[in-house]
């Protein structure tokens, strides 16, 4: 076994989302378990991927840790999901992991680049209207189009970092997205009867979701994103959930369910823990798999009524 890539699996047990160790063309990063997944399912054997967040955590806010810059200092290529997701942690790790190459854009993807964006706004961000990001939202990742998109770029970066493996890559994708359609026509067979359903949820972070398999969000339990429910809020939230005969409250892992289960019991509303990411719970071991647990959880909810 190399030493570098003896490292590199020490460093991705403690980072987060790893493929196996093997004497590897290229060394890759992301910054989400979503985009290690993609990449990992279209680089195979010849790339090692680590993802420097793990799929339970807030990819807002990942603590910046001096263990992630010696990753990132052998790294050929860094995924990312840009957009400003990744905005308060990951440029001061690009400036201190001494790999200049990844300031480059032969060595960095924005997997964001070919994927279909929503809520790209029309007028003025401040931080008044809260965490609103100003080119669109970043979860974009959460509708399986916007995957086969992201496994396309990602295909093309790592065929021109590495051309000899052109074939295996090409292959690698072909496969994916043979797995990834037959998935889909599973997902919208499951999630048909409920087209046009409306939903609560805590952040505005399912977008993509509720767009590709015709779900409504009705409101949110943040009264604006990333600032915490207020007693107004949540008792308007109430009122609506009341008004609509909203039936699901869908909370990410990583925020409190204090406030939801409160708005749960004054409705009969059903609270769903609701991941957006690879490895939130271990039984999501890859990008097909999220979809897989999503969609079982929430079907289940909506199909046992309230």
């Amino acid at each position: 076994m190399k030493t570098g890539a003896f490292v590199l699996l020490i460093m991705g047990a403690l980072v987060g989302f790893a493929v196996p160790v093997h004497a590897a063309e290229l060394h890759v990063v992301t910054t989400t378990s979503d985009l290690a997944s993609i990449t990992g399912a279209i680089g195979g054997s010849r790339i090692e991927v680590v993802s420097l967040s793990k799929g339970y955590q807030n990819p807002h806010f990942v603590d910046a840790k001096p263990s992630y810059l010696l990753v990132m200092r052998k790294a050929d290529l860094l995924v990312a999901v840009g957009m400003e997701l990744e905005v308060g942690w990951l440029p001061a790790l690009l400036q201190q992991c001494r790999n200049p190459k990844l300031l480059t854009p032969a060595h960095y993807l924005d997997a964001s680049a070919t994927a279909k964006i929503l809520e790209k706004p029309t007028y003025q961000v401040t931080r008044a209207l809260g965490d609103v990001h100003p080119f669109g939202n970043p979860h974009y990742w959460l509708d399986p189009e916007n995957g086969r998109a992201i496994a396309r770029a990602v295909e093309a970066k790592l065929v021109e970092l590495d051309p000899d493996g052109r074939s295996a890559y090409e292959a690698n994708l072909s496969a994916f997205e043979s797995r990834l359609s037959l998935k889909e026509a599973e997902w919208r067979s499951s999630m048909g009867p409920y087209a046009g359903t409306k939903v609560i949820t805590y952040h505005n972070s399912w977008p993509n979701f509720l767009d590709y398999f015709g779900l409504v969000a009705a409101g949110y339990v943040e009264p604006r994103p990333g600032i915490p429910p207020s007693p107004s809020h949540t008792l308007d939230i109430i009122n609506l959930i009341t008004a609509q005969q909203v039936p699901v409250i869908l909370v990410e892992p990583y925020f409190d369910t204090k406030t939801p289960d409160f708005i749960a019991s004054k409705t009969g509303a059903k609270v769903l823990t609701f991941y957006p990411s690879v490895g939130g719970v271990p039984d999501i071991e890859d990008y097909i798999d999220l979809f897989d647990h999503d969609i079982k959880l929430l079907t289940a909810a909506l199909g046992g009524g309230r």
